[in-house]
């Protein structure tokens, strides 16, 4: 059985001052790590123009939560 992903992409012109938008693959290792540390499993990566996140369906709940509290969404 397969799980159920869900896909978030947030455009690099949208991050906070907060992180470097000239080093997205230390972002996008950060973003991964919180999310991580909150027991989620997920992956991201920088795709250029925007950040790919990648999260069990069933944890999108969970994921939201910690992409707000970092000021992503």
């Amino acid at each position: 059985m397969t799980m159920a992903t869900t896909t978030i992409r947030i455009d690099s012109a949208t991050l906070p001052e907060h992180f470097d938008r000239n080093r997205m693959n230390s972002v996008a290792a950060s973003i991964e790590a919180e999310l991580k540390d909150a027991g989620i499993k997920a992956e991201a990566s920088d795709l250029f123009s925007h950040l790919k996140i990648e999260v069990p369906t069933a944890q999108l709940a969970a994921a939201s939560a910690v992409l707000a509290d970092l000021q992503l969404i």
